[in-house]
């Protein structure tokens, strides 16, 4: 359930153990945090610690960031979308997260906007490293597990940072730019929170730059919205249409397969992801461009 969250398999707010326990750095109204959630299946409950000023109502939040808020009644995958059926026979227990930090998504989803997950995870976790705070707790002894951990820069620290940073990091101006507007009105994005979907998403996208796609990530995660479909992306239609109808179709195409679902249409892209549903690709993979300013040349004639 947690998995969504992590961006990228680095990521300096996220590490998982190999006994599974999830370690994850944040931050709330409170303050920074740092979360240790411990599952013990044969009990049927979850453990949870947590250090800094963020600690008591990152405990209270526990429930909400592994699920509970979500109700998956009325979801049944129809008998002809087999692959549908599969993935929730091999998920049931799966829920839609709600970690209720709104900026943080939204910050993240920004960098994310029309790059490659490999790009967007390398300048967040170059930005972060740089600019977050190293988390309370054992991330600041160095022989724990949680070692060096780092919570994400509040709104003023995001956008303090220089504009060559952004360029270090890879990021573009437009993409620099959502943050920078995001950060002049976290705290009203903050409160978008207990809004519903729609009402949700129109006021994210009040935020110049934030459209369809971004709210939608941020919804997801921070919202715990099962509703929030990632429309306008590159793969998410054309793998979800291939895995329901048997072909590749645009957003058009795919909206009117998965209106039966609507209410859980976020639930049905992320079955199909945590199954590893996808279309066949066999064209090769795009070359990362780079975002580095031009040099000015002198020409001489």
């Amino acid at each position: 359930m947690l998995s969504g969250l992590r961006r990228g398999p680095r990521d300096p707010c996220h590490r998982v153990q190999p006994d599974g326990v999830v370690w994850r750095a944040t931050r709330n109204a409170s303050g920074p945090v740092l979360l240790r959630l411990q599952a013990r299946a044969a009990a049927g409950e979850v453990v949870a610690h947590a250090w800094g000023a963020g600690a008591d109502a990152a405990l209270d939040g526990v429930p909400a960031l592994l699920g509970d808020a979500d109700d998956p009644a009325g979801f049944e995958p129809l008998p002809e979308h087999h692959r549908l059926v599969a993935a929730w026979r091999v998920h049931p227990h799966w829920r839609v997260t709600r970690t209720a930090a709104v900026f943080e998504a939204l910050a993240a989803a920004a960098l994310e906007q029309r790059v490659t997950g490999g790009e967007a995870h390398a300048a967040w976790r170059m930005l972060v490293r740089a600019y977050g705070e190293v988390a309370p707790g054992p991330a600041g002894d160095a022989g724990t597990f949680a070692a060096g951990m780092r919570v994400p820069p509040q709104p003023r620290e995001w956008a303090s940072i220089p504009q060559w940073e952004w360029l270090r990091a890879g990021v573009d101006e437009q993409r620099r730019r959502v943050v920078l507007a995001a950060a002049t009105v976290a705290h009203r994005l903050e409160r978008t929170v207990d809004l519903p979907g729609e009402e949700a998403a129109r006021a994210l996208r009040t935020v110049p730059g934030v459209g369809v796609w971004t709210a939608a990530e941020i919804r997801q995660r921070a919202h715990g919205d099962a509703d929030a479909f990632s429309w306008n992306d590159f793969h998410v239609a054309k793998n979800v249409t291939w895995a329901l109808a048997g072909e590749v179709k645009d957003d058009a195409a795919c909206a009117e397969l998965i209106e039966c679902y609507r209410g859980h249409r976020f639930r049905v892209q992320r079955l199909l992801e945590l199954e590893g549903v996808g279309r066949p690709r066999r064209a090769p993979r795009m070359t990362l461009p780079t975002h580095l300013a031009a040099v000015p040349r002198t020409v001489r004639g």
